[in-house]
């Protein structure tokens, strides 16, 4: 990464900090030693962001336990896993930037651990929006940055490739713990699912955070959270795009297992569609991450925005048949994915690797915001305006909301290069 690449600004001292990056480390960027924290960052995304991705197998098991509850008010549960690990990821940033991140990762495990295991004990929607939601979200938030930023740390060739595979850990995740969750849910009861949930969270911390080690180490800053990023014009719009894809990006996860199964009425299927967008954003992560290094991380999230888009709007909104649907469940899944994948790269490209963990700390608070309005809003049009079977307006929410991400995006392109050919 040149220096050149560096565009927030010579007065943003956290961009520009000299770094300390030893021998050792300076030999290892690419190397096998660089794949095998990929696959660390890769396992423990799986077992972290997979538990939120498999959110909506617990959704079904709380609307039959309390259902006098909304749903809108039960969604709040997995929007504030995803999201309370995006809000505390600024402070999760700097945890890394000041402490052994090995140490923060292992933090991070047995906390997300023990918050659902203690989950497992409540008996009120209340207590699970606290410990399933709240607690799991701020713990989670000390693996998911660390993870999510190691592999543009550790590789520079194949850096988006790179992330894409170790972030598709979560869709793997989600891919199998949908099925197990539901296994677990109809054998055990869903109070045994979250204890075994939890075990397996602290398990993945204490044998893989031990690979969570930081390549560059940078002086300490004064400021314990530098917020200087936001003058920048390149990071507001990049900011703005991620809080309107966040803001749409859960609503098909949450809706479309539903949708199938009381508007389409397919019996069954809605372990189905939630294993095809997990499916489809496996493999969208990968291909998506190796086409980036080749055409560019913006361009290719600029075109994956815009496929969502379509998805969403052209696909799922107008046609009532399943075959429509599986077929926007696999583009959306294949697509949406690298919202979480291709914002790291592109954060490391335009604004250096220094600082790396807390300027996606700091960005992802754009994902904090997204996914407290998405599932929630969400739920609220669909009780109040679809009666809990229409869900027209819900989808309409979901697909405005990628659009103007998607225009937003575009307007960064231009901004940052104007030739649609160029490798951005």
């Amino acid at each position: 990464m040149s220096e050149r690449s560096l565009t927030i600004g010579e007065s943003d001292k956290f961009v520009f900090e000299k770094a300390v990056i030893t021998e050792d480390n300076v030999r290892a960027l690419d190397s096998l030693h660089a794949w095998i924290v990929v696959c660390g960052s890769f396992l423990l995304l799986m077992v972290t962001v997979g538990t939120t991705n498999s959110f909506g197998v617990y959704l079904q098991e709380y609307q039959h336990e309390f259902p006098t509850t909304p749903k809108s008010t039960l969604t709040w549960i997995g929007s504030l896993q995803f999201g309370g690990m995006c809000f505390f990821g600024v402070f999760a940033g700097v945890l890394v930037e000041r402490f052994d991140s090995r140490l923060v990762v292992l933090g991070g495990s047995i906390g997300a651990g023990a918050a659902l295991l203690i989950s497992s004990a409540c008996t009120s929607p209340a207590a699970l929006i606290i410990t399933q939601g709240v607690l799991f979200g701020a713990f989670g938030s000390c693996i998911l940055i660390p993870t999510i930023s190691m592999p543009s740390q550790w590789m520079e060739k194949y850096r988006a490739l790179a992330t894409g595979i170790a972030v598709a850990g979560g869709s793997i995740g989600g891919l199998w713990m949908s099925f197990a969750t539901r296994a677990m849910n109809t054998q055990l009861g869903y109070h045994w699912s979250l204890r075994i949930n939890g075990f397996m969270v602290i398990a993945a911390g204490c044998a893989f955070s031990p690979l969570m080690r930081k390549r560059v180490i940078v002086p300490k800053r004064d400021k314990i959270i530098d917020f200087c990023a936001l003058s920048n014009g390149k990071f507001v719009l990049l900011f703005v795009s991620s809080l309107f894809a966040a803001g749409g990006y859960y609503a098909p996860y949450y809706y479309m297992p539903p949708y199938v199964e009381s508007v389409l009425k397919q019996e069954g299927w809605s372990a189905n569609i939630s294993s095809i967008l997990n499916a489809g954003s496996i493999v969208g992560r990968v291909v998506i991450g190796l086409l980036a290094d080749y055409l560019g991380p913006l361009n290719s999230l600029l075109l994956s925005s815009a496929l969502s888009t379509i998805a969403v709007l052209v696909l799922w909104l107008p046609f009532k048949s399943l075959g429509t649907l599986i077929a926007s469940a696999v583009i959306f899944g294949f697509c949406s994915g690298s919202l979480v994948s291709l914002i790291p790269v592109i954060t490391a490209n335009l604004f250096g690797i220094k600082r790396l963990s807390s300027t996606i700390g700091l960005l992802f608070i754009s994902y904090t915001i997204g996914s407290f309005v998405c599932s929630p809003v969400a739920g609220f049009l669909l009780d109040k305006y679809g009666h809990g079977t229409d869900y027209t307006w819900t989808i309409v929410y979901a697909g405005l909301f990628f659009a103007i991400a998607s225009c937003t995006l575009l307007v960064l392109r231009i901004t940052i290069e104007r030739s649609p050919f160029r490798k951005v």
